[in-house]
């Protein structure tokens, strides 16, 4: 595994590569995924899938709401054990299936710290997604505040769960 720190360019969590080049305002997420694009697309747009797979797994996610249409928000609630949350929310901008969506995100916890986020799913053929997901901060400063908070082992647990809801999806196995 590749050194993780903020501004140490790019590095791999598991199988998710990530680029956060010193000195810019956003971190870049690439990741393949064993299925086709509509299906991914599919499991990042719907309300029922979104608990099975948003966030770490030490956290539960709560859906608040989620209106996956250009111009409409979201707002999910990650919590833990011990009764602590975490409220995570923004608007979509851009839902374009099932290739693209662009939306802001801001945890509730830092308000004011929004970054604009473009996820682009490419068909490599054979059933398979390339996801490339761009997040620009508003300044370096919030960019290496998010590199350094964990937020990449994180993501790449996120990432991995998701490949299994997918993988059950594929199965038929998960509405």
């Amino acid at each position: 595994m590749s050194d993780s720190k903020a501004g140490k360019g790019a590095a791999t969590v598991a199988d998710t590569e990530f680029a956060i080049k010193p000195g810019t305002h956003e971190i870049s997420m690439t990741r393949v995924f064993d299925a086709p694009r509509e299906l991914v697309f599919k499991a990042m747009t719907d309300p029922d899938l979104i608990p099975k797979w948003w966030g770490p797994r030490r956290y539960w996610t709560k859906v608040d709401r989620m209106e996956a249409e250009s111009g409409g928000s979201w707002r999910f609630i990650n919590g833990d054990s011990s009764g602590t949350e975490h409220g995570f929310h923004g608007v979509y901008h851009l839902i374009d299936a099932p290739e693209r969506i662009i939306q802001t995100f801001e945890w509730e916890g830092m308000p004011g710290h929004v970054a604009l986020e473009t996820m682009r799913l490419l068909d490599l053929g054979g059933g398979k997604t390339r996801m490339l997901q761009q997040s620009v901060f508003q300044t370096v400063e919030d960019r290496d505040g998010a590199a350094s908070s964990g937020m990449q082992e994180g993501a790449a647990e996120t990432y991995d769960r998701l490949a299994e809801v997918i993988a059950e999806l594929a199965k038929g196995k998960t509405n």
